[in-house]
């Protein structure tokens, strides 16, 4: 008996040798990975949009340039990144628009909340001398159906995209129902009908907000209907997340009783939509075992978008 137990005690010494043998070995294979650094020259990345409809934003163009992927950031690494004095051309296949370079440390206060509301970014808050493209004559105007070509020359570069705005398709009806689970006295989720047009491919993005905030978009923003053509359909609009907002998984996605909700429901065009869905896919698939899609862009010479939306805005109180 006693040699039988002194035999499993060896085997077990034996296992555990082997063991740290083979940690040791895996341990001494390691070697520490050090990330190339990119020398390529820095692209320019282009952020436009123009709109048609109810409450339809005035165009406007956000031109930086890209980083490398392991770069340290400062408010002042942020405010370099801008590109200034580029000439930025719209034409809608009548007119050339010459849009503007606006700064907001050049503007007044009710200027820079004006530049604020219409970009969702609080100016004040930020740190950063935030500059956009705009038309300050206010002729170009989107329009159901229309085609705008943007150029933009800068650093030595040319860029150019083509995008369109489609034909109005709209919410039916929009309404509040109980969240499921426990019934809430103070918690609703908003639903809405929308009657899809069977005789074309429709592609869709909707952004939320309540009361004074800025419209936000989430991390699933647009779908087409393919599963859904030609028919009417039920969709949930979730309230989406605020920058900076903490996360509350007892409220998140929700509307509050008594607070006044908007749906800012949008067409778009193909283009646009690969954008968004390729983009919003990766956010969606981050970590070590995730699959890597390249974000789509119809700048041409550049990254980025630019992007047509005939929107319309829906306002609600939560009840």
């Amino acid at each position: 008996m006693e040699l039988q137990m002194e035999s499993i005690k060896m085997k077990q010494q034996s296992i555990f040798v082997l063991l740290i043998l083979a940690i040791t070995s895996l341990s001494s294979c390691e070697e520490e990975f050090i990330p190339e650094i990119s020398s390529e020259p820095a692209q320019i990345v282009v952020e436009g949009y123009i709109e048609a409809g109810e409450g339809a934003l005035p165009p406007f163009v956000i031109l930086t340039r890209s980083t490398p992927f392991f770069s340290e950031f400062s408010q002042d690494t942020w405010s370099k990144l801008f590109v200034h004095d580029a000439k930025v051309v719209v034409n809608d296949g009548v007119k050339d628009y010459v849009l503007n370079e606006i700064c907001s440390d050049d503007l007044t206060p009710e200027m820079k909340k004006n530049l604020s509301t219409l970009l969702g970014v609080d100016l004040d808050s930020s740190g950063i001398d935030f500059c956009a493209y705009l038309d300050l004559s206010f002729g170009l105007k989107g329009k159901e159906g229309g085609s705008y070509r943007l150029s933009v020359h800068a650093d030595g570069q040319m860029l150019d995209a083509v995008t369109s705005i489609p034909q109005r398709v709209g919410l039916d009806t929009v309404w509040f129902e109980q969240p499921p689970g426990e019934p809430s006295d103070t918690l609703r989720r908003m639903l809405c009908y929308i009657t899809d047009p069977g005789d074309q491919t429709n592609y869709y993005r909707f952004l939320t907000k309540t009361n004074n905030q800025p419209f936000a978009s989430g991390s699933n923003s647009v779908v087409d209907d393919k599963l859904f053509n030609g028919i009417k359909f039920k969709v949930h609009l979730p309230r989406r997340s605020q920058r900076n907002e903490k996360f509350d998984p007892v409220s998140y996605g929700l509307y509050r009783v008594g607070d006044t909700a908007y749906v800012k429901w949008a067409n778009i065009d193909k283009s646009h939509f690969d954008f968004w869905s390729t983009l919003e896919f990766n956010k969606n698939n981050q970590g070590p075992f995730s699959s890597y899609t390249r974000t789509k862009t119809n700048i041409n010479g550049g990254l980025g978008i630019w992007g047509g939306y005939y929107v319309n805005i829906y306002k609600l109180i939560v009840k």
